[in-house]
């Protein structure tokens, strides 16, 4: 069952603010990175790359957490814990499109904010994370 997302703070995971997204390693150690999102009301979707640490932490162990730290106000933010329940290839090029528009005003990520040649090297993934504990303060 899905934690709600309090309306208050919906605007930290609605963008532009870069969240950390946390990860585990096999050994059990955080991983941490700098990432965008958005939310569609029921999920966080972030974006990856096949084969980056992350991707690989998140398929082995589905355990994630994403912070994310009003810009504008360092001691309000929002903890989302939750579980990965999906990981699709499909859209994922559209998705991170989107979220190029919506953090770097780029029309597409691939030719616009990133070479267009990675389109070629690399396959994009949307993650869908379910929140099951939110801490919200500020």
């Amino acid at each position: 069952m899905s934690t709600l997302i309090p309306d208050s703070y919906r605007d930290l995971l609605d963008g532009p603010v870069l969240v950390t997204l946390v990860t585990l390693l096999p050994d059990g150690q955080p991983h941490a990175s700098p990432v965008w999102c958005n939310y569609d009301g029921t999920h966080i979707l972030l974006n990856t790359t096949r084969g980056r640490q992350k991707e690989k932490n998140m398929k082995a162990r589905p355990q994630a957490t994403v912070l994310a730290v009003d810009p504008t106000d360092p001691y309000r933010y929002l903890e989302v814990r939750g579980r990965i329940v999906e990981m699709t290839e499909e859209g994922g090029v559209e998705h991170i499109s989107q979220l190029a528009k919506l953090y770097a005003g780029a029309e597409s990520y691939y030719g616009d904010f990133a070479p267009a040649e990675r389109r070629l090297t690399e396959t994009r993934v949307v993650c869908k994370l379910v929140p099951t504990k939110v801490v919200a303060h500020g």
